[in-house]
């Protein structure tokens, strides 16, 4: 099929991989224009996509907006059967979602209705939910409100980071598009309409979610710390230096919030206790806690804010 391809960071990667190895034939990527980086931000980066797709020598757009006639013309003349989307970062106008012979196909890290929105894997890990999922649903206006073609669910560890999931579900949502690519091909993708039951927002995280706050239960701050791992990183304060927690256990142990309890970094919560197994201080390299206990000693009784 002749495939307009959009997305932007590492998770839309695997899939645009997927569907160039199956042998469509992608007309053209669209994805987020390159951004200052490198050393002291000179440096003008593609995104991971854009780089992906140089290295497919596929042709690559990135307008800053596809409301104007002009973008709408060029995507019309594309003459794709469907596109295919992947936290692509800009909202799909009208005359955009119905150029495409079939439509524009989404995946998105949730099961849906759960988790419509921008940060599906962190929310879903931060409201200590035990599976999730990807969906691939029909583009409609509305935001992921169109139904639903796959779904493939994914149990949630009960240590599992951010990270770690969104590497997971990225692979297997590469695996889902290509499924349902070849279903809609043969005329086999039956969607259904997601339900108006259980519907929840992911809202996109803020700063001020970050900081941790030990007067919760453990499992809600281990929740909490694990669903903002590696980015943007839960964090304390120590001594006006930020330190970030990436991976943490519950443990047993009470005392006041905030409280280290021994030698090992498990620290009070407001009900419970978590056992902090790797940190990082702010512009440093992440570490074992043993290790930054070495460099940075916490005595029992030190009070964590």
């Amino acid at each position: 099929m002749r495939i307009v391809f959009m997305g932007t960071p590492d998770f839309a990667v695997p899939t645009l991989a997927e569907i160039v190895g199956r042998g469509h034939e992608v007309v053209a990527v669209y994805t987020r224009a390159p951004a200052p980086g490198g050393r002291r931000g000179l440096d003008r980066v593609p995104s991971p996509v854009h780089a992906a797709a140089q290295g497919f020598g596929l042709p690559v757009h990135h307008p800053s907006s596809l409301r104007t006639a002009e973008a709408a013309e060029t995507f019309a003349a594309h003459e794709a059967d469907v596109a295919v989307v992947v936290a692509y970062g800009l909202i799909l106008p009208p005359a955009i979602l119905a150029a495409p012979r079939l439509g524009c196909l989404n995946l998105h890290a949730s099961l849906l209705p759960r988790w419509r929105g921008a940060a599906p894997i962190q929310r879903a890990i931060m409201a200590g939910d035990r599976e999730t999922g990807v969906a691939v649903m029909q583009m409609e206006a509305g935001l992921d409100t169109g139904p639903v073609g796959l779904m493939e669910r994914v149990e949630i560890g009960p240590d599992m980071t951010a990270g770690e999931l969104h590497d997971r579900l990225m692979l297997i949502g590469a695996d889902l598009m290509a499924r349902a690519l070849a279903a809609l091909e043969r005329g086999g993708l039956v969607f259904t309409p997601q339900p108006a039951e259980g519907v929840a927002y992911a809202a996109k995280l803020d700063k001020a979610e970050s900081r941790i706050d030990w007067s919760r239960p453990a499992r809600e701050v281990h929740d909490h710390m694990r669903g903002l791992s590696p980015f943007p990183g839960a964090w304390f304060d120590l001594d006006g230096t930020r330190i970030k927690v990436l991976r943490t256990t519950v443990a047993a142990g009470t005392g006041a919030p905030g409280e280290v309890l021994d030698g090992a970094l498990t620290v009070a919560c407001g009900e419970g206790a978590v056992r902090l197994l790797e940190v990082q201080r702010a512009g440093s390299r992440a570490m074992a806690a043993a290790d930054f206990q070495r460099g940075t000693p916490l005595p029992p009784g030190t009070r964590l804010g």
